[in-house]
């Protein structure tokens, strides 16, 4: 294919607030800030990509502004007036740069939709999907009462195949137990975004009978040994989360036993490149792969979207409509759940455009990168 040139870049900030506030045992999160990038090239060809870091390190050592310091200064000026053949040149031209996983992200989003449209198809068959049809998981937070059976109520109504809830302190495993139990025809995904480093081993095996799917990210990120141990003893499956920052961590996860089911989130592992690497070692090791949100933005979620075409995805992810978060999504035409699935786009790229008016609505900063 012939290279083409890379003639602008253009980052808008964004700060866009949640339909509901979003609570875990870590963080409440009201407002979500984000970076989209847009990557011209020298025909005007645009692609699209966006950071998910959040505006705090209280996920990842990342920030908004971190990422928005490293593109500004380092990462773009690295790949402006630079030939692109694959999406792989970028990465080798941003080796120089250490670390900024989320940052870089953006960047080989962006490259992986314009390359796509260069070659004229979408991007999910463009990486080897063999699925059209993905199916939506949503996410759930807050107390096991009445308000969560409503919401769980809706989600079976809307006709989504997974329902994730956040553990935290106070759930209470019998509690949890009967909702399993009352809604047996959706899966149960259960998160603690590390809690039982705090809570302990005990306490985790207190939710290994209660119908759950799986178990993601019992422990912190560089726990292994602890994971190792509750893979080994628990019936319920471990899946791996923020322990999965590379190829290099999935490869750990298998070599120490530390969990059965990795949880995929490009845009914390570097972008599609390293994910698509990642699943790749999870086909030959036979390990279930699923995609992880961060309460993305339309643009995120496509290329997300994409990934999960792909054979080793055999979980829902956390896939739910462009109004289920947000009153105004940034894309055209939105994201949407109907019968359970979102259809994948013929159109080529990740399938979806900038809503600019959205954009420039929502929008707290912008460069112009030449």
């Amino acid at each position: 294919m012939v290279a083409s040139t890379i003639k602008e870049i253009r980052l808008h900030r964004l700060s866009i607030p949640l339909k509901n506030s979003f609570l875990t045992h870590l963080q409440s999160v009201q407002e979500r800030e984000s970076i989209v990038l847009e990557m011209v090239e020298e025909t005007g060809s645009i692609g699209l990509g966006e950071c998910i870091a959040f505006s705090s390190p209280w996920y990842t050592e990342e920030t908004v502004q971190t990422c928005w310091d490293a593109l500004e200064n380092w990462l773009v000026p690295s790949i402006l007036n630079q030939q692109m053949t694959h999406p792989s040149t970028f990465l080798n031209l941003m080796k120089h740069v250490k670390g900024n996983r989320m940052a870089k992200a953006a960047i080989d989003l962006a490259a992986w939709d314009l390359f796509s449209k260069r070659k004229n198809v979408p991007l999910w068959q463009g990486i080897g999907g063999v699925r059209k049809e993905i199916d939506a998981g949503i996410v759930l937070t807050g107390a096991i009462n009445e308000s969560m059976y409503e919401q769980v109520e809706r989600a079976m109504q809307t006709g989504y195949k997974r329902v994730k809830l956040k553990i935290d302190e106070t759930t209470d495993p019998k509690a949890l137990e009967n909702l399993i139990r009352f809604y047996p025809s959706i899966l149960f995904f259960g998160d603690a975004n590390g809690l039982f480093s705090k809570l302990g081993l005990n306490a985790l095996q207190s939710f290994d009978h209660v119908g759950l799917t799986l178990i993601e990210q019992p422990f912190g990120e560089d726990e292994w040994a602890l994971h190792h141990q509750a893979s080994r003893r628990m019936k319920t499956p471990i899946a791996l989360d923020e322990s999965i920052r590379s190829v290099a961590d999935v490869e750990r996860m298998i070599e120490a036993k530390a969990g059965k089911i990795i949880v995929l989130k490009p845009g914390r592992v570097g972008g599609i490149s390293e994910a698509i690497q990642i699943h790749d070692l999870a086909v030959q090791h036979r390990i279930p792969v699923w995609i992880g949100g961060m309460i993305e933005l339309g643009i995120s979620k496509a290329h997300n979207l994409a990934l999960a075409s792909l054979s080793q995805m055999t979980l829902p992810g956390d896939f739910s409509a462009s109004n289920y978060f947000w009153h105004e999504d940034i894309v055209n035409p939105t994201i949407d759940v109907i019968n359970g699935t979102i259809t994948l786009s013929e159109k080529p790229g990740i399938g979806y455009d900038i809503d600019s008016k959205n954009i420039k609505k929502f929008r707290i900063d912008f460069r112009v990168l030449t």
